[in-house]
């Protein structure tokens, strides 16, 4: 069990013990052992905005952690020639492998809970210069509740993008390291589209090394509960992060992100930008977003923003910027949020053109959400992101 020392008790100079609540981001206590954390009552500042009640076998209760089936399906930077089969490795491995818990260590109990009870790892390594491109999916997980922990490694100098889709059912509790070597250049993509039951709590843990860029992209669309926590380290100069969500809540579902970057090293950059839509009675979406700049990130420059658009009545969502500076010399860092409906200028330009009140409504989201798509880099994957977004504006007009 925890100390009273994690717990954030400690003893003052007369002998008198009081309770100090951790000062900053980095300061949080962590451990790959579930039972160093307490039981999730939702008070604790982790899980306050989660439905922790519906989730109680992920957090508390045994998990399957034994190997699910993949599929993989890889292309080149032309899409013409095959993949070098060297380039891309994908298999699984022992917890012995030393690449497990590099990156990162859980911070809260469900987190704990799959590292505790993963069997083997699902270790995806990349090398070579040439770009390429790999697609992991997972679509046969059932219903009973399982862990499941993912390694990606970048070898130095190597470019490449790797796509973890997710379809089906599920209640899984995962964690996921990212370990970048020098001049690595990755974009990872991590895509829900769960069926309407799935409940999935996932944990990135990143570690940028020196010269190296990083983009890792969340995109929840489906699923009951979905809550991806990005949590990277920039640990090399001149390392680059950009975080970037989009996500799609309709009525009922609760999907969750709480981002964090750590600025541990001089020259590195970071920009976090995520854009939500929300329609339905009951759509949920949280937004977290933590940077700590520290006392050695000299020349750091960092921005982090959140965008919501709600759609219809009955719908929430909770967005929240932090950001820790722990010195004078960076370049710049900000942060910005912003929770609104359609803009009624956009609209009446359009209806003054003849466009329609449902084409004009669709357009605006549209064009809200595009930003992210245009990003990925993946332009299969952005073109059929485009129709499922579409899809989804095109039911709301149902409703």
């Amino acid at each position: 069990m925890p100390t009273a020392e994690q717990h954030g008790i400690k003893e003052h100079s007369d002998g008198r013990f009081g309770f100090v609540p951790v000062q900053t981001r980095s300061a949080r206590f962590k451990s790959a052992d579930v039972s160093d954390f307490d039981a999730v009552t939702g008070r604790e500042a982790v899980w306050k905005l989660s439905p922790v009640a519906k989730f109680t076998d992920l957090t508390a209760g045994e998990l399957d952690g034994s190997p699910y089936e993949i599929s993989t399906a890889e292309i080149s930077s032309t899409d013409t020639a095959d993949v070098d089969s060297s380039d891309i490795t994908v298999g699984w491995v022992g917890r012995d492998d030393a690449r497990i818990g590099v990156a990162g260590l859980p911070e809260e109990r469900a987190s704990a809970n799959a590292w505790t009870s993963f069997e083997q790892a699902l270790a995806i390594t990349v090398s070579g210069e040439d770009a390429k491109e790999i697609t992991v999916t997972r679509a046969t997980l059932g219903s009973a509740p399982r862990a499941a922990h993912t390694i990606i490694e970048a070898k130095p100098f190597s470019r490449a993008v790797v796509i973890l889709q997710n379809n089906g059912d599920a209640r899984l509790s995962e964690n996921v390291e990212i370990i970048l070597g020098e001049s690595a250049n990755l974009t990872v993509v991590t895509l829900q589209e769960w069926n309407d039951g799935a409940v999935h709590l996932s944990n990135h843990f990143a570690s940028v090394g020196r010269d190296a860029r990083l983009k890792h992209v969340v995109v929840s669309l489906g699923g009951s509960i979905v809550r991806v926590n990005p949590s990277v380290h920039l640990v090399g100069s001149g390392s680059d992060i950009e975080a970037l969500g989009l996500y799609f809540a309709d009525a009922g579902q609760h999907l969750e992100q709480q981002v964090y970057v750590n600025h541990d090293a001089p020259h590195s950059r970071s920009r976090v930008t995520y854009k939500g839509a929300l329609q339905g009675q009951g759509a949920r979406t949280v937004w977290i977003g933590d940077v700590l700049i520290g006392n050695k990130a000299t020349g750091t420059d960092s921005y982090e923003q959140n965008r919501n658009l709600v759609l219809t009545e009955g719908t929430r969502a909770d967005s929240v910027p932090n950001l820790e500076i722990e010195t004078g010399d960076i370049l710049g860092a900000g942060h910005a949020s912003a929770t609104g409906r359609f803009d009624d200028e956009q609209l009446f330009y359009l209806q003054s053109r003849g466009i329609s009140e449902d084409e004009a409504r669709r357009l605006v989201v549209r064009g809200f959400l595009t930003e992210i798509v245009q990003q990925i880099g993946s332009p299969q994957l952005e073109e059929r992101l485009q129709i499922t977004i579409e899809a989804e504006l095109t039911a709301t007009e149902g409703e």
